[in-house]
């Protein structure tokens, strides 16, 4: 199966799994869950598994019809059981093993789903809090306040080709990336923008929606409030109804 994500034509939600977090009764209710609301899409990954990602993902597969993207932390957990791969180049740091050295790694063994390959832009900002990501990356996080430096950079990843650029404020960010940001970056981009990290109200979901986010990503929120789910896609039907409503 290929995933064809429906950019710009709708608001889209995607629920994170990550492996570590996920047991089988955590899997079945999120299945469950994700099934009610409408999520659009599951990513599977984190920046540190001790769980096999190809095994989630085949377990999710099996409990719902939901598309899979695989979200690789790294390159032990490249799969080619998900519906898609979101190739992520970390373009905010300086790493040049996450901007190019573990996908010249990679490439060989994703060339036979070529087709499902989704290059990203991945842009971490300061959300506040250590984040796994900064740490696991090695690499500082662009400012919250730097809306300029945001903008330039993922100028720069839309002319390098990605097909989309995720405003990632990472697991366990205090805040979400402020929508000031989204709304610049947005203003300025001709591709797809996803932001996650810190959202864990309908409320910060809808202030990432109206900001300009296309995918608003539920992560550790959700897992702490299994109704967040539901409550993110409601208003994301009520943006694509062109009508806010909480």
């Amino acid at each position: 199966m290929i995933v064809e994500i429906p950019w710009k034509k709708r608001k889209l939600v995607a629920q994170l799994i990550d492996p570590d977090r996920a047991g089988e009764e955590t899997l079945v209710n999120a299945a469950r869950l994700a099934d009610e609301a409408g999520v659009d899409i599951f990513l599977a990954g984190g920046s540190l598994t001790s769980v096999p990602v190809a095994d989630v993902i085949k377990r999710l597969k099996q409990l719902s019809s939901i598309p899979v993207v695989l979200f690789p932390g790294n390159l032990t957990q490249l799969t080619a059981g998900a519906d898609a791969v979101f190739m992520l180049s970390l373009i905010s740091g300086r790493n040049p093993e996450l901007l190019i050295g573990s996908h010249v790694i990679a490439a060989p063994v994703l060339k036979n789903m070529r087709e499902r390959v989704i290059p990203v832009g991945y842009m971490l900002i300061d959300c506040g809090g250590g984040t796994s990501v900064e740490y696991m990356s090695q690499t500082s996080p662009i400012p919250s306040g730097k809306n300029d430096i945001a903008v330039a950079t993922a100028l720069a990843g839309e002319m390098l080709g990605m097909k989309a650029i995720y405003l990632e404020g990472g697991s366990g960010a205090a805040r979400p990336v402020d929508p000031s940001m989204i709304k610049a970056v947005r203003d300025e981009l001709t591709i797809p923008l996803i932001t996650g990290g810190g959202i864990d109200s309908a409320v910060k979901v809808e202030m990432a929606f109206d900001a300009g986010a296309d995918m608003v990503v539920i992560g550790n929120g959700c897992e702490q409030n299994p109704a967040l789910i539901k409550g993110a896609c409601l208003v994301r039907d009520s943006f694509n109804r062109g009508a806010v409503i909480i």
